[in-house]
């Protein structure tokens, strides 16, 4: 028995999730060893439902049925419906049947030959669709190229989403002790075109048939539903949870290194990006599992670096900082100058981050 401190919210705002159990009708996902992807993920998601239900949340699922939904109706829906996050559920496979594990992915643009054969993977259902070449532009899913060509459309969400599946997947670590191979960043459709903090959640590998098992049982699907809920949960109350936004140093610790600093970046103190002005801009460069030392030598001459921790296990690097929205996008021009080309800007608060499009207003 897991348990989790789930108590009620008392936010009168209702708080919207998009539940998307991945797959469907005549696309099954993965199956191995009787283990089929579209059923565990169905009923996985159904799961889920009760437990944000009870926290007045609003669930609205893609589908509820084994029923075939277009892989671009399905962000669709969530923009429509004006929701607060985008949950996407699924199962993995690969041929071999040892590796296993739990990964949550956001939205990104990667090289990473592993990360891209789960793209294609995920990508693959818009061959089944009726005029996919006119719905989604070109967009080839078995070609690799295409896949890292693909656009980010929601930068201001990418920080949020990073947050969530940190949480996520902390959860399923620590409290289910699942092993978990980390949060990663891809290019896959359905994140990229909802308007939202979105994730796909790979539950574990099917092809792994003691995992398979887990995950195929009433038991796995309530545990693992029960680690999503009270994740979003508390992504909800550091968001949405009170009039103020709430302390952040629970989730992440914040560290800033000069051109001229060395080793010592890593001590034990903390510097909180709380400021005696509205809204901090600054420029977000790169994000991973690793934790690099804080040295100008390790992010291309880059002086003035900030590092970002959620849960101590995805480090988000951070150039400048300043309350000058056009001085963010000089800073923003100088870091692809240095040929970190995905980098954005990102906004905050009160030392809490922000959609950009909300600073500005």
């Amino acid at each position: 028995m897991h348990c989790y401190a789930i108590s009620f919210s008392q936010s009168n705002t209702k708080f919207t999730v998009i539940l998307d159990a991945g797959h469907g009708g005549k696309d099954p996902g993965n199956s191995y060893h009787g283990f089929v992807e579209k059923e565990i993920a169905l009923k996985t998601a159904l799961k889920l439902e009760k437990f944000l239900i009870k926290e007045n949340i609003k669930v609205i699922h893609t589908r509820k049925t084994d029923v075939f939904i277009e892989l671009a109706d399905r962000p669709k829906k969530a923009n429509s419906s004006h929701a607060n996050l985008f949950i996407s559920i699924h199962c993995n496979s690969v041929k071999n049947p040892v590796p296993f594990g739990t990964e949550t992915f956001v939205m990104g643009l990667t090289r990473s030959k592993g990360n891209l054969e789960i793209a294609k993977q995920e990508n693959s259902v818009i061959l089944l669709e009726k005029n996919y070449k006119q719905t989604y532009k070109g967009f080839d899913p078995k070609n690799p190229e295409t896949l890292i060509g693909l656009k980010m459309m929601q930068e201001d969400y990418l920080d949020r989403s990073i947050v969530l599946a940190s949480k996520i997947e902390s959860n399923f670590k620590n409290d289910l002790k699942r092993k978990s191979r980390g949060i990663k960043q891809t290019p896959l459709w359905v994140l990229d075109a909802a308007s939202m903090p979105s994730v796909l959640i790979e539950l574990g590998f099917l092809s792994n048939r003691e995992e398979g098992t887990y995950l195929n049982t009433n038991s796995g699907q309530e545990a693992m539903a029960k680690a999503i809920a009270a994740a979003i949960i508390d992504y909800k109350k550091e968001y949405f949870g009170s009039s103020s936004y709430t302390d952040t140093k629970k989730n992440d610790e914040i560290k800033s290194v000069k051109t001229n600093t060395d080793s010592a970046n890593f001590s034990k103190s903390k510097k909180s990006v709380n400021k005696n002005v509205d809204v901090v801009f600054k420029v977000q460069f790169a994000a991973g599992n690793q934790k690099i030392p804080l040295k100008s030598s390790n992010f291309k001459g880059l002086s003035n670096v900030e590092v970002r921790t959620s849960n101590g296990t995805f480090f988000k690097y951070s150039y400048g900082e300043t309350s000058n929205f056009a001085e963010a996008k000089k800073d923003l021009g100088m870091v692809k100058s240095k040929g970190y080309s995905s980098a954005y800007i990102i906004a905050f608060k009160d030392g809490k981050n922000i959609p950009v499009k909300e600073a500005l207003k």
